[in-house]
């Protein structure tokens, strides 16, 4: 019996061996380390021996940075978005420019030489190129004018861009390991790492840590193999000097008028106009207009005007516009030579008749010529801080459609940027509403002041109203003085009313089948923006414009300006 039972025996423990050694194998296969590697080439996203990946501080970018010949380039929106978008490029003349507060610094596009106020250098690579209609900047010209620092690598090609710097945490490795791309023993490898060498811990978790190598590798290595964990403080690149955009500011609130001048003649009605006003410290005529695409404009700049003004104590900043139909704005601003020649020609005008300021009033500027627009200011601040000449600049109410003004950087070359704080609802809107509602108003300043300092805005008021007239589905809206206004209701026998909402005096009547609207500007509704403004703590007021204010105006700008 026995012996019958030692076979049986003998199976059941092969049986319990081979299940043994089933869940051991399958336990080993569960818990062992993973041998297999992960393509580089596919994790980095390069395809061939041009592209390089880039990873800015701790993130890759969708972009690839290109390796010509040993140079590194950015592409041109790349340069602009994450490092300097003070880079401009002229098309028209196939220049690549630089502005800095005191030059302007042009290199021609698949060219190596550099031209910094007319003295010419030469740079060991070529400085930009197109490759399939696309510009590429080398990263070492941009390295000229901007802090950060880039480290390269290969196999596959990928660099290490830093432009922020402050506290990172730091480890070393305890034991040889790998850098796996997903937290688990089973994730593919990405890197080998050796004990002794150093880590950055970008996200601690239970087990796992997300680190990143010396070499731009990102993933994930066990806890247990790191030690010595510690903070570091970062050393910012300071190899390129912050551009002292100096600027003229004023220590008074500023009070300044536009004076319309449509003729030579006209500019003998300075001394009637101004003495209906009070406090004006700054007077704007209307003086230059663009009259080509060549970069020339009319002038009926007036010496005798300038002497009065000064001898009143008055600065008189020359208002120049684009108002001309026949002048294709983006043209002119859009070729370096044509900018020059225009802004030489202000600059001669302004020494011919020592005038005090330039105020840019070019309005309705395309989308596709925003960037001309602000390379243009930054050279005229450049001129005009040379000869100590105030630029103000004229904005609308921000507006998403108006984002291309680049507010911002106007704060930082121009002296003052002014908001033309009216036109909330005009001519051509098909609605009958306030020229500027005080919230209208506050919103214009206050998303004004969070891009330019407060000490260097100005509010323009607006001295007009419109009467709308609504005839059926049909919408009129006139342009009048505030005195007009006034005296029109006055003559129907309407009595305005306060309205809180817009902060206006509000009347209206039947005239025939029409109805007739007049949302009131005047000391009381100038008063309460006035107070808007003073909160703020704007550089001054501006009014558009002189004439067709009421005399009881002014003492409540002054009361403004004394604060």
């Amino acid at each position: 019996m026995k012996k019958k039972m030692i076979p049986v025996l003998v199976a059941i423990l092969l049986i319990l061996v081979v299940a043994a050694a089933g869940v051991g194998m399958k336990l080993i296969e569960k818990y062992s380390y993973s041998k297999e590697r992960a393509d580089l080439a596919e994790y980095f996203g390069v395809s061939n021996n041009e592209d390089v990946a880039i990873l800015l501080q701790n993130e890759f970018l969708e972009q690839k940075a290109k390796l010509w010949n040993g140079t590194y380039y950015l592409d041109f929106d790349t340069v602009q978005t994450y490092f300097n978008d003070r880079f401009y490029v002229d098309k028209v003349e196939n220049l690549l420019i630089y502005t800095t507060p005191t030059d302007i610094i042009s290199a021609p596009i698949e060219g190596s030489t550099v031209n910094t106020s007319g003295v010419p250098s030469e740079e060991n690579y070529i400085i930009s190129t197109y490759k399939e209609d696309m510009l590429y900047v080398a990263i070492d010209y941009v390295k000229k004018y901007t802090n950060f620092s880039y480290e390269a690598f290969t196999e596959p090609n990928r660099m290490q861009i830093y432009t922020e710097w402050g506290t990172r945490q730091l480890a070393d490795i305890a034991k040889n390991t790998t850098i796996r791309y997903q937290g688990g023993v089973k994730s593919e490898i990405l890197e080998d790492i050796n004990a002794g060498e150093q880590v950055i811990v970008l996200e601690r978790l239970e087990n796992w840590s997300k680190v990143k190598s010396a070499d731009g590798v990102i993933g994930y290595i066990e806890n247990k193999r790191l030690t010595n964990e510690r903070d570091e403080i970062q050393t910012p690149v300071t190899d390129v000097a912050e551009p002292d955009y100096t600027s003229i500011s004023k220590d008074y609130k500023i009070n300044l008028g536009w004076h319309q001048v449509t003729n030579v003649t006209a500019n003998s009605t300075l001394q009637e106009t101004l003495a209906k006003t009070k406090g004006i410290n700054t007077i704007s005529p209307t003086w230059f207009s663009l009259s080509d695409n060549e970069g020339n404009f009319t002038s009926i700049a007036s010496a005798d005007y300038v002497m009065t003004a000064h001898n009143l104590g008055i600065e008189v900043w020359a208002l120049i516009d684009n108002f001309n139909d026949a002048v294709d704005t983006k043209e002119v601003l859009s070729s370096a030579t044509k900018r020059a020649y225009l802004i030489q020609g202000l600059m001669n005008q302004v020494m011919q008749y020592n005038i005090d300021g330039i105020n840019v009033d070019f309005e309705q500027v395309q989308v596709e010529a925003g960037q001309n627009y602000i390379q243009f200011l930054r050279e005229l601040s450049i001129a005009c801080r040379a000869n100590k000449i105030v630029l103000s600049v004229d904005n609308y109410v921000p507006k998403e459609h108006s984002a291309h003004y680049n507010r911002k950087e106007q704060g930082i070359v121009a002296d003052y940027v002014i908001i033309m704080g009216y036109d909330e609802h005009y001519g051509g809107g098909g609605e009958a509403g306030s020229v500027a509602s005080i919230d209208f108003v506050e919103e214009g300043i206050k998303n004004t002041v969070a891009e330019v300092p407060s000490n260097k805005v100005i509010n323009a008021i607006p001295f007009y109203t419109r009467v709308w007239t609504t005839t059926g589905t049909e919408v009129k809206g006139t342009s009048v003085g505030m005195g007009t206004a006034e005296a029109l209701l006055s003559q129907h026998g309407v009595e305005a009313v306060w309205n809180e909402e817009t902060c206006q005096n509000y009347g209206e009547y039947q005239d025939g089948d029409s109805l007739v609207q007049v949302w009131l500007e005047d000391a009381a509704s100038i008063d309460v923006k006035l107070n808007i403004m003073a909160k703020y703590d704007l550089a001054g007021v501006a009014e558009w414009k002189l004439g067709l204010e009421t005399a009881n105006i002014w003492d409540t700008i002054i009361a403004y300006t004394m604060k």
